[in-house]
C-alpha cells in the first residue's frame, strides 16, 4: 500500500491538522511508460498554502480527497522506462507520499516532468533547497529578473529563509553588499554567518527605522536591489530606502497567504520619482536556463562559497507540521520531511 496525504477541507486563515488526511492506496502493476519512484526527501513551500484554496492562480488548487503535490527526490525500484532505470535518482512532483507511479500515460504532477538527476556531487537533498526550486528562484530573481551587479547593495528579506539565505550567499559571492532581514537573535546570527553586511531583526523593532540604520552604518546611501519573500512593512521600507532606477524582485509575500490582510503602503508613491521596476517572477519561466543555474550553482557549492542547511522533520506523518512550521517561523534554511 502507497501512503499520501490529502487536503481534506480547505483552511480558512492559517491550516491546521484538520485539513490533512492521509490516505492508502494500493500498488498496480507498471504500465509500459511507467516508473516508480520510493521517496527519499519531501519538500514543503510556502506557495502550497496559495494551491489549498479553490481559486484560480498560477498553480492549480488541490483536489480534495486527492494526493497532493510538492517537490520530491526519490530513487526508481521499478521501471518500464529505459529512461528511467532501477536506481536512478529523480527529482519530481509527487511528494506528500511514500512513493509515486510516473511517466507511461500519467499526467507529471503539478504538469512538471520528472527529472533523472545528474551527477554533480551535491547531496539528494539539496536538489530540493539550493540546487532545486528554492535555489534557482533564488539565482534567478537576484541575477535574471534584478540583474544586480558587483558593489550594488541588496535587501533581503526572510533571508534566514530557504531562498532568502541563498540570495544572501550568491551575492556576496557576486561582489555585492548585502543586508538581510531575518526573525530573532539565532536567525540573524546564522545569516551574519553567511556572510551579509548587515542584518536587521523585524522581531525587534521597526523595519524601516533599522533598514537605515544599517545603511548608515555601511555609508550608503539606499538600496539598489530588494528581493521580497515578505511583502508588507518590509516591501513599504525597501520603497522608501530605494535608490533611482531601483529593482524589485518579487518572488513571494509570506505575510499576507493566510488572512489576506490589507498592506499599508506608506511609500508607493516612490515607485515614481524613483523610476523603481518591480516584477514578479516564478522559476519555471526560466526553464530553458536551468542548465546554466545549475551549473553555476554547483561551482558555487564546491568552492564553499553557498551551504545549504535544513530543518528537517522525520517520517511522512510529520509533512503537516513541516509545512505549518513554515508561518512560524520554525525553519532555519530549507524545511524539508525526510522519509
Amino acid at each position: 500500500m502507497a501512503r499520501a496525504w490529502t487536503l481534506a477541507s480547505r483552511p480558512a486563515g492559517l491550516p491546521n491538522d484538520s485539513n490533512f488526511a492521509m490516505i492508502e492506496t494500493p500498488e498496480a502493476p507498471l504500465g509500459d511508460g511507467e516508473f516508480q519512484v520510493q521517496n527519499s526527501w519531501l519538500s514543503v513551500d510556502p506557495y502550497m498554502r496559495g494551491r489549498m484554496n479553490d481559486a484560480k492562480s498560477y498553480a492549480d488548487p488541490f483536489a480534495l480527497g486527492a494526493p497532493m503535490t510538492g517537490g520530491a527526490v526519490g530513487t526508481v525500484t521499478a521501471s518500464n522506462n529505459v529512461d528511467f532505470p532501477v536506481g536512478a535518482k529523480v527529482l519530481h512532483m509527487g511528494g506528500w507520499r511514500d512513493s509515486v507511479v510516473l511517466g507511461g500515460g500519467n499526467t507529471p504532477p503539478a504538469g512538471m516532468p520528472p527529472v533523472k538527476l545528474p551527477d554533480l556531487g551535491v547531496p539528494d537533498q539539496h536538489w530540493l533547497s539550493i540546487m532545486g526550486m528554492p535555489g534557482g528562484t533564488a539565482w534567478f530573481g537576484l541575477l535574471k529578473v534584478a540583474e544586480a551587479k558587483p558593489g550594488e547593495v541588496i535587501f533581503v528579506s526572510a533571508a534566514a529563509g530557504a531562498v532568502g539565505s541563498t540570495v544572501t550567499q550568491v551575492a556576496k559571492a557576486k561582489g555585492m553588499k548585502v543586508i538581510g532581514s531575518a526573525g530573532g537573535a539565532d536567525k540573524c546570527a546564522w545569516v551574519k554567518e553567511l556572510g551579509a553586511d548587515a542584518v536587521i531583526d523585524y522581531k525587534a523593532g521597526k523595519v524601516l527605522p533599522q533598514l537605515m540604520a544599517a545603511l548608515k552604518d555601511m555609508g550608503e546611501t539606499g538600496i539598489d536591489v530588494y528581493f521580497d519573500n515578505v511583502g508588507g512593512e518590509h516591501f513599504d521600507a525597501a520603497l522608501a530606502t530605494a535608490k533611482e532606477w531601483a529593482r524589485f524582485a518579487i518572488c513571494g509575500m509570506i505575510d499576507v497567504y493566510n488572512d489576506f490582510k490589507a498592506q499599508p503602503m506608506q511609500y508607493l508613491p516612490m515607485i515614481i520619482g524613483k523610476r523603481i521596476t518591480i516584477k514578479g517572477f516564478l522559476y519555471p519561466d526560466f526553464y530553458a536556463q536551468v542548465p546554466e543555474f545549475n551549473a553555476d550553482m554547483a561551482a558555487l557549492i564546491t568552492s564553499g562559497a553557498v551551504k545549504g542547511r535544513e530543518t528537517v522533520k522525520e517520517g511522512l506523518e510529520k509533512a503537516p507540521e513541516a509545512f505549518l512550521g513554515l508561518f512560524s517561523g520554525e525553519n532555519t534554511g530549507k524545511m524539508l520531511v525526510k522519509l
